[in-house]
């Protein structure tokens, strides 16, 4: 059996973990904050803002967990170390942004059966505490989010409640010159609804990753056409292509050959195959099986 890695630098880049210490400190700051003004108020989007800063502070913990056991060494009874730790950190902040948007439709609902005066000041002076320190926490992680999905969910989670404080200033303004109370659960209602609209997408990535899917970059056909094109080999099947993080895609396969090549011949081809495989379709870690006149299954896709 013939194991490749090619094109994966293990020595990880640093996630910025100094980055958010930093967040988490003013998200603590702007959330006490937020309830004390919210409840002086009587906002309920204050409040529904500080509820949203709150998970801000558990996912950005979760988060700088999750980046400092990614980079723990592997182990004889952890193979793979902890690799998948920022994976499971982004589901768990994507579905908690869900979790969050549900109870803030809820209050907006009963709030707008029950409208309520406001004490607007108090709430575009907090609004700006927190547009203020969220923004500075969203220009902190911008960089990391591109390239890693568990600081992306780090990421959305700040992007989403700086929004929502921009809603929640414009509310207050609203309030303050024109007395729109109705505003403040119809502000509550439209940053619920913005952030199941954010973390949809960042949750079903996150699954995908931790199903094991293919990822929707490879066709697996495309991928076994390209390996077939070496004259040596007769087919390609029981294939498992994965991602198993943010760095690393996975292929494992057996391939049967026209004729018993010696170990030596099957090594160089290997070498072939995994550039060519790594430069077209990113997958850095090839473990291929050689065959020969071999009685399995021949199918790509083999139901284990």
């Amino acid at each position: 059996m013939g194991h490749a890695h090619i094109g994966h630098d293990h020595a990880h880049p640093d996630l910025k973990g100094r980055n958010l210490i930093i967040s988490i400190f003013l998200n603590i700051v702007i959330t006490l904050a937020q309830v004390v003004g919210g409840i002086v108020s009587g906002s309920l989007a204050l409040l529904s803002d500080a509820l949203h800063n709150f998970s801000d502070v558990l996912s950005l913990v979760i988060s700088y967990v999750a980046t400092k056991l990614s980079k723990k060494r592997a182990s004889v009874n952890k193979t793979f170390g902890y690799k998948r730790a920022e994976i499971i950190a982004a589901f768990v902040n994507a579905a908690s942004l869900m979790i969050v948007s549900i109870i803030l439709i809820k209050e907006a609902v009963e709030r707008f059966m029950d409208p309520q005066e406001i004490t607007s000041n108090l709430v575009i002076w907090l609004s700006l505490v927190a547009i203020a320190g969220n923004g500075f926490s969203v220009l902190l992680l911008r960089k990391d989010s591109k390239d890693n999905m568990n600081m992306q969910s780090a990421y959305l989670h700040l992007f989403t409640d700086m929004m929502a404080s921009v809603a929640v200033l414009i509310g207050g303004l609203l309030m303050r010159f024109f007395q729109w109370y109705w505003v403040d659960p119809l502000l509550t209602l439209a940053i619920a609804i913005y952030l199941i609209f954010m973390g949809y997408d960042l949750l079903k990535n996150a699954t995908r990753v931790l199903m094991l899917f293919t990822p929707n970059s490879i066709q697996v056909q495309q991928l076994v056409d390209a390996i077939k094109k070496w004259e040596q080999v007769k087919n390609v099947h029981h294939v498992h292509v994965w991602q198993l993080n943010e760095d690393e895609v996975h292929l494992e396969a057996h391939i049967d050959f026209k004729e018993d090549i010696r170990l030596s011949e099957f090594d160089v081809i290997l070498m072939e195959i995994e550039a060519e495989l790594y430069h077209q379709y990113g997958i850095n870690h090839v473990n291929i099986q050689p065959e020969f006149g071999k009685c399995d299954s021949k199918q790509i896709i083999v139901q284990d």
